[in-house]
């Protein structure tokens, strides 16, 4: 079985540039929006992280965790965000790993609970997520989920 390593930011900093790069093309936010966030983080300005899954140095896998994903609700914070995983890695139970990983993470630094959103029912759920409410995304039409993992 192939064995992949999952890293926070902090453990691999020169990845930054490659991973904000690699979030922009998933996720279309503007590159320098990732900098600034994996930069605070990197400064330790916020303990709100950014985790990755590399298989052999490359990039397959990421989510983030940020105050506010675009969305109306600003008392739900903070939320796990620009979750992805290259097509040709997905159901192997990366990101299910790297969920995991956030969730300790925030943890243990006395963060809970944290926040995501999502149009996906049955996948979160498998992860201990629980569906909270709908939320208005900002300058979207339809309402989305938002998830808690207490």
């Amino acid at each position: 079985m192939k064995e992949y390593r999952y890293i926070t930011l902090r453990e691999e900093p020169t990845l930054k540039d490659e991973a904000a790069s690699w979030f922009h093309r998933k996720w279309g936010v503007p590159t320098e929006a990732y900098m600034e966030c994996m930069n605070a983080y990197l400064n330790h300005e916020t303990e709100y992280g950014w985790y990755l899954c590399l298989d052999e140095g490359k990039i397959i896998a990421g989510m983030g965790v940020i105050e506010n994903d675009f969305h109306d609700r600003k008392d739900l914070a903070p939320n796990v965000c620009a979750v992805y995983t290259e097509e040709q890695y997905r159901c192997k139970g990366i990101a299910g790993k790297l969920l995991n990983m956030v969730v300790e993470d925030m943890k243990n630094k006395g963060i809970s609970p944290i926040y995501l959103v999502t149009d996906h029912v049955g996948f979160y759920e498998r992860y201990s997520w629980e569906f909270l409410c709908l939320v208005q995304g900002d300058n979207e039409p339809d309402m989305a989920r938002m998830y808690i993992h207490r």
